[in-house]
C-alpha cells in the first residue's frame, strides 16, 4: 500500500501552472495532463543541486540521462538501449515535429489514429506534413489499431509516417508485440517511418504488458524512432527535457540530421530531474502507480452507482479516463456541460477527432476525495441542465 498522496487543494490552488490558472476556484480541474502529488524527492533534490550550484546555463549535450534511460527501460520492460542513440530536446511534441521534418518531405501524409491526443493532428503540419486518419477500431474487448486501414494507408504513395501512440492517449491503450510487429512489417514493406510517442509507458499498470516499438524486431529498429520524456511519469512537463532514441543505422541518421539546436534547447534543470527520474526514482513511480491504480477502480465504482449511463473502460496505462456521455444526452460537447453546470474541467473529446463526439477525457492523477466529489457534482447536473 502507498503512503503517497495528493497534495490538498489549498496547496495545490498556489501552483502557477496552467492546471491551476485556466479556471477560477470553484472549478475542479480535471482536464490537462498534470498530476496532484508532490515531486519524487530523487527529482526535486537533482534540480534544486543545479540551482544551488548556480549551474542553469546551456546543456552540454545527453550526458548522464542516456545512461540512466537504459538502465530503466532495461529494468522496467527488459529493453536494451545504447545509451549513445540517445539524444535530447524540450519536448516530445518537439521531437515528434523535428524527427518528422527529417522523415517526411513536404507535404507528405503522416497517419495519425484517432481518438489520440490533440496536437497529432497539428504536429505533423508544424512539420509540413499533411495529415491523414486511420481511426481506432471499437469492439466489444476495447480499441485496437486497425491494422487493415494502416496498409491501405501505408500502400499509398503518399503516405511517408505514422505517428504511433504508445500507449494511446486518451484510451490508455497498451499496444500487444504481435500488433506493433505487424505494424513494423508494413512500414518496413511500405518504406513508411513509425514514430512512436511512449511518454506514457512509465505509468503502465503492468510494465510486463508495455512493449517498446523499437524492442519488437529489425523491423522495427529499421523504420522507428522513439520520442518519449520523464514528463508524465514523474510529471515534470514543465522542466522541458525529451529523448529521441533511434537504434539502427538508417533511423540514426534521421536524428543526426537535426540542427544542432534542437538538443542545444533541452532544460539543463530538465535534464538533472529526467536523469534522476530514470536513475533514481522507480520506487516513487511504483508508488504513484499503486495510488493510480486505486484511483482508477474508484472512478468506475463512483460511476456505477451514481452514473450508471456513463461508459468507461478502465486503462491499462497512464491516469486519463475516457468517459462516454452520450446515455446522459449531453450533447456533442459534455465537457462542456460539465464545466456549466457542475464545475468541473473535463478535457473535450472534440479535441480527439470526430470519435469523441459526446465524450470527454478526465483526469484522476487527484486524490480520492477530489475524484469523488466531481462524480458527485456531475451527478447532481439536473435533467433541465443537459
Amino acid at each position: 500500500m502507498s503512503n503517497l498522496a495528493a497534495d490538498p487543494l489549498d496547496v495545490l490552488r498556489r501552483r502557477t501552472s496552467a492546471k491551476w490558472r485556466t479556471y477560477s476556484e470553484d472549478v475542479l480541474p480535471l482536464f490537462v495532463a498534470e498530476m496532484d502529488f508532490p515531486l519524487a524527492p530523487a527529482v526535486s533534490a537533482a534540480m534544486i543541486d543545479r540551482i544551488e550550484a548556480s549551474d542553469v546555463g546551456y546543456v552540454s549535450g545527453p550526458g548522464p540521462v542516456g545512461p540512466a534511460f537504459a538502465g530503466f527501460a532495461a529494468r522496467r520492460w527488459g529493453w536494451q538501449v545504447d545509451p549513445a542513440d540517445v539524444r535530447t530536446t524540450t519536448d516530445v511534441s518537439v521531437a515528434i515535429v523535428e524527427t518528422l521534418r527529417q522523415a517526411v518531405r513536404p507535404g507528405g501524409e503522416v497517419v495519425i489514429t484517432p481518438p489520440v491526443y490533440p496536437p497529432f493532428f497539428e504536429l505533423p503540419v508544424e512539420a509540413g506534413a499533411v495529415v491523414r486518419e486511420v481511426p481506432l477500431l471499437a469492439g466489444p474487448d476495447g480499441w485496437s489499431l486497425d491494422l487493415a486501414g494502416l496498409e491501405a494507408a501505408f500502400a499509398d504513395d503518399g503516405v511517408e509516417a505514422f505517428l504511433l501512440c504508445n500507449p494511446h492517449n486518451p484510451l490508455g491503450l497498451v499496444h500487444d508485440r504481435h500488433t506493433l510487429a505487424r505494424v513494423a512489417d508494413l512500414a518496413g514493406q511500405y518504406g513508411v517511418r513509425v514514430v512512436s510517442d511512449e511518454i506514457h509507458a512509465p505509468l503502465v499498470y503492468r510494465p510486463e504488458d508495455f512493449t517498446p516499438f523499437l524492442s519488437v524486431s529489425d523491423a522495427a529498429r529499421a523504420v522507428g524512432v522513439c520520442v518519449t520524456a520523464a514528463s508524465k511519469g514523474w510529471n515534470i512537463a514543465g522542466a522541458k527535457c525529451a529523448l529521441m532514441i533511434a537504434s539502427d543505422d538508417r533511423t540514426r541518421l534521421l536524428l543526426d540530421e537535426m540542427p544542432a539546436e534542437v538538443g542545444f534547447r533541452t532544460s539543463i534543470l530538465g535534464l538533472a530531474g529526467t536523469t534522476a527520474a530514470y536513475a533514481e526514482a522507480d520506487p516513487w513511480l511504483d508508488d504513484v502507480l499503486a495510488v493510480l491504480d486505486a484511483n482508477r477502480r474508484l472512478l468506475g465504482d463512483l460511476l456505477a452507482a451514481e452514473l450508471p449511463q456513463v461508459r468507461y473502460r478502465i486503462p491499462d496505462a497512464g491516469y486519463l479516463a475516457w468517459l462516454d456521455f452520450r446515455g446522459l444526452g449531453w450533447g456533442e460537447d459534455p465537457a462542456g456541460t460539465a464545466l456549466e453546470q457542475a464545475q468541473v474541467a473535463l478535457e473535450s473529446g472534440l479535441k480527439f477527432g470526430s470519435e469523441g463526439t459526446g465524450r470527454a477525457r478526465l483526469n484522476f492523477g487527484c486524490s480520492p476525495e477530489v475524484l469523488q466529489e466531481a462524480v458527485r457534482r456531475l451527478a447532481a447536473v439536473p435533467a433541465s441542465g443537459v
